[in-house]
């Protein structure tokens, strides 16, 4: 099988690069072992939140020249702003809704009700410009009887303790009830796509209308529109009352949602999306990737002119750890890391855990390197780069996009370089 661009990973840096290339006339594939990080989301894309001595960052444009050398900020090529602004508008173009801007974090709620700086949130979610800021009016904190991922309490205690005035109901609703049947069902979900049924949401809205009178806004678990944005549309429509949604603890049904689009759109451009599949082995001639081997098409190989790596970290199998060495499993590529295992992590959870800023090793042309030689047509993207602590920066989703999207553009300049 040829193509274009094979990129190795089927989550936010993989679709976003495939997406990218497809879109200008290339014709890609995607290979992705399984789930990605996106079903883990709690509602928003971070840029740059933080900087490595703590200081919170309030403009990303202006302060991630004060990152490491070595970050993959600065390998863009001087044009993060506009990497960034590419990215707000490639969701908006797959028809993910999200609110924000590189100049200015705003500020969005976590599970928990507390206060977290970010770059772009979901639109159907609550977003606040100042930690002082709170809902208007009298609050209603909403949940489903049986539905342990939203704290209403944590939420309402937050809330109230920022000058808020707020109250707790919990809703029966027959369709979502019969979840409660086995709590292994009672997941964010599972009641998205109960309530997907149109009987169960007008039984839903007719609940909360009735639960909701004499209030002013409406908090509601992030539960809703698991094929699309329509339901939480629809809810706006048939309350009085203002309605914002706040994640759930994992899986989140926003962040499904985002995955399941990313890849409709990138099939509907042409795109192959293989799922389940693993890349295992390589041909290479010098510093040329020939040909890729997987698990499940041991004996259909696939060729392209271009690779894109896009395997994430340690939680996706991207970079695998031994005893004293770390390394990239499919190719073989350089990776930055500390010889010393000793320190790779602190003493405590919140310390300075340098484990998470090692990664593949590339220059400013993202081409991967094996023994320092870079490979000519090998690209990495995303959290497999090094230099990057998205834990303390707030960094990761910033650095899956627009590397993503820089890599995209590098290999078409390759595809047609200036005469």
């Amino acid at each position: 099988m040829k193509f274009d661009t094979i990129i190795i990973g089927g989550g936010l840096t993989g679709l976003v690069c495939a997406i990218s290339l497809q879109k200008r006339g290339q014709r890609c594939a995607v290979i992705s072992a399984g789930q990605s990080a996106l079903h883990f989301s709690s509602g928003s894309f971070d840029l740059l939140n933080c900087l490595p001595d703590g200081q919170p960052v309030t403009d990303p444009v202006e302060a991630f020249e004060a990152l490491a050398p070595e970050h993959p900020y600065h390998k863009l090529g001087g044009m993060f702003e506009e990497y960034a602004e590419r990215a707000k508008e490639l969701l908006s173009d797959c028809g993910i809704g999200v609110e924000g801007s590189p100049r200015r974090n705003h500020y969005r709620y976590t599970p928990m009700g507390s206060l977290k700086p970010t770059w772009l949130t979901f639109s159907e979610f609550g977003i606040v410009q100042s930690v002082d800021e709170v809902p208007e009016g009298k609050v209603l904190v909403t949940n489903f009887a049986g539905f342990l991922d939203f704290n209403t309490k944590f939420i309402a205690d937050a809330l109230a303790a920022r000058g808020a005035d707020c109250r707790i109901a919990i809703l029966n609703v027959p369709g979502v009830d019969r979840l409660r049947k086995s709590p292994t069902e009672m997941r964010a979900s599972n009641i998205a796509r109960t309530l997907e049924s149109e009987e169960t949401f007008q039984d839903f809205v007719e609940v909360l209308k009735k639960t909701a009178v004499g209030y002013d806004t409406v908090i509601l678990p992030a539960v809703f529109g698991l094929k699309s944005e329509g339901i939480v549309l629809r809810l706006s429509a048939e309350l009085p009352q203002k309605v914002q949604l706040l994640p759930t603890m994992p899986p989140s049904v926003p962040g499904i949602r985002t995955q399941m689009t990313l890849r409709r759109v990138f099939e509907q451009l042409g795109g192959v999306y293989i799922l389940g599949d693993t890349v295992q082995a390589a041909v290479i001639e010098g510093t040329h990737v020939k040909t890729l081997y997987t698990a499940n098409h041991v004996d259909f190989p696939f060729k392209a002119d271009h690779v894109v790596l896009a395997t994430g970290h340690f939680f996706s199998g991207g970079l695998v750890s031994d005893m004293d060495s770390v390394r990239e499993p499919v190719f073989g590529c350089d990776v930055d890391f500390i010889s010393d295992r000793s320190q790779w992590y602190g003493e405590s959870p919140f310390a300075d855990h340098r484990y998470f800023r090692f990664g593949v090793a590339t220059g400013e042309d993202f081409r991967a390197r094996r023994d320092g030689v870079p490979y000519d047509n090998l690209y990495a993207a995303g959290s497999v780069l090094s230099g990057a602590d998205s834990r303390t920066e707030g960094s990761g989703a910033g650095v899956s996009m627009l590397t993503a999207l820089r890599v995209a553009d590098l290999i078409l300049s390759a595809e047609n370089p200036v005469a």
